[in-house]
């Protein structure tokens, strides 16, 4: 499925200047199915409006239907997670995606293809965004000791 809606985005005239690979990850939602995840870097002369418009009709093509209830399965999910433009906010989009910073199966993509490119908010690298999800957790040195120990 995603490779086929690579070649449709070409054959609407974007150009893909990087593919990561394609990765599996849990749902998100009450759907029960693993889904494939890869990331993009398009060249396009389209606003971030208009292509959202368009990759909303590649996705209707592939079987998307955007009614009915949220989170569920769905054949084909294409986002504008991040623009060379950097912000853009109106009624219909929001780039930076809202959520990308905290979701592993966007920022692994991402960053497998573009790790440095700069989250215009934070002004992280993408490496760096990735490395906040995936780092574990500091463990404390020396002794632990609760409040109530003596010295």
């Amino acid at each position: 499925m995603l490779r086929s809606a690579l070649i449709a985005l070409q054959a609407a005239g974007l150009e893909l200047e990087a593919i990561s690979p394609i990765i599996s990850s849990a749902p998100l939602g009450p759907s029960q199915r693993r889904y494939a995840n890869a990331a993009a870097v398009v060249l396009s002369q389209h606003d971030p409006r208009a292509l959202l418009a368009l990759l909303q009709q590649i996705e209707h093509r592939f079987g998307r239907n955007r009614r009915g209830q949220r989170w569920r399965a769905r054949p084909l999910d294409l986002d504008v997670v991040l623009w060379q433009g950097g912000v853009w906010r109106d009624s219909v989009l929001t780039i930076p995606h809202p959520e990308f910073r905290r979701r592993l199966f966007v920022l692994g993509p991402a960053t497998e293809i573009a790790p440095d490119w700069r989250d215009p908010i934070t002004h992280c690298t993408l490496r760096h965004l990735r490395a906040r999800l995936t780092r574990k957790s500091v463990a404390l040195r020396g002794p632990h000791r609760s409040a109530s120990a003596g010295p």
